[in-house]
C-alpha cells in the first residue's frame, strides 16, 4: 500500500485542504498506515501533478488562502482498481521480535525493561484503537460522520460495520503484542531469575 492510497481513501469523504488530510490522517488512517506530513505534503502535490486530485483556493483565517483538494474521476478509478486488486503481503520488520530471538545477549534488566516498553506501548495504542472504535459504533467519529453525509441512510451499516471490522483486527493485534510481551516477562524471569535474586 502506497501512501497515495492512503490519501484517497481519506479524500473520498470530502475535498479537504492539507492540513485538513494531515489532522484527519493522524485521527483514522495513520492507526493502519503511518505517515508523516513530510510525507504527506508532498505526496498530494504529485497526486495532483498526476491527475489523482484537483485543488482549488479556498479562504483561510482573516485573509489567507489555501488550496482544498479533492479527489478527481480518475483518482476515483484507481482507488477502486487499488480496492480489487490482490492484498500485498508485506514481510515481518518488527525490531522487538529479531531482539527477542537473541535476548541471551542481553542484560536480564534491560531485556525486562525492553519488553515493558514494548507492552506499555502496545497497551497505550489499545486504548486508543478501543476508543476510536466506540465513536465508530456510535457514528461520531467526525471523518465517518462526514463520509456517511455522502451517502444513502441504506448504505451507513454497510459502511460502518467495514470501519469497524477494521477496527477489530487492530485490537486483536494489539492484544496479541501486549500478551507475547508479558509471556516474555515471565520468560525472563524463568531463565534468568527474578530482579531480587539477580547479582548486584
Amino acid at each position: 500500500m502506497s501512501l497515495r492510497f492512503a490519501l484517497l481513501a481519506l479524500l473520498t469523504s470530502r475535498p479537504m485542504t492539507g492540513y485538513d488530510v494531515s489532522k484527519q490522517f493522524s485521527q483514522s488512517v495513520a492507526h493502519v498506515w503511518h505517515a508523516p506530513d513530510s510525507q504527506i505534503y508532498p505526496e498530494l502535490n504529485r497526486m495532483e501533478r498526476d491527475g489523482l486530485l484537483e485543488s482549488a483556493v479556498v479562504p483561510w483565517g482573516k485573509k489567507g488562502t489555501k488550496k482544498e483538494y479533492a479527489v478527481t474521476e480518475a483518482g476515483v478509478k484507481a482507488f477502486r482498481e487499488w480496492m480489487d486488486s490482490p492484498i500485498e503481503i508485506r514481510r515481518q520488520r518488527e525490531p522487538a521480535y529479531l531482539k527477542a530471538a537473541y535476548l541471551e545477549w542481553a542484560e536480564p534488566g534491560a531485556a525486562r525493561a525492553e519488553l515493558k516498553q514494548f507492552r506499555d506501548h502496545w497497551t497505550e495504542h489499545l486504548a486508543m484503537l478501543e476508543a476510536t472504535r466506540a465513536t465508530l459504533v456510535d457514528r461520531s467519529h467526525p471523518t465517518l460522520a462526514r463520509r456517511l453525509e455522502h451517502y444513502d441512510a441504506s448504505e451507513w451499516d454497510r459502511i460502518v460495520r467495514y470501519k469497524i471490522f477494521a477496527y477489530d483486527g487492530l485490537i486483536d493485534q494489539a492484544r496479541a503484542a501486549i500478551t507475547w510481551a508479558e509471556r516474555g516477562l515471565l520468560l525472563v524471569e524463568e531463565l534468568e531469575g527474578s530482579p531480587s535474586t539477580e547479582p548486584a
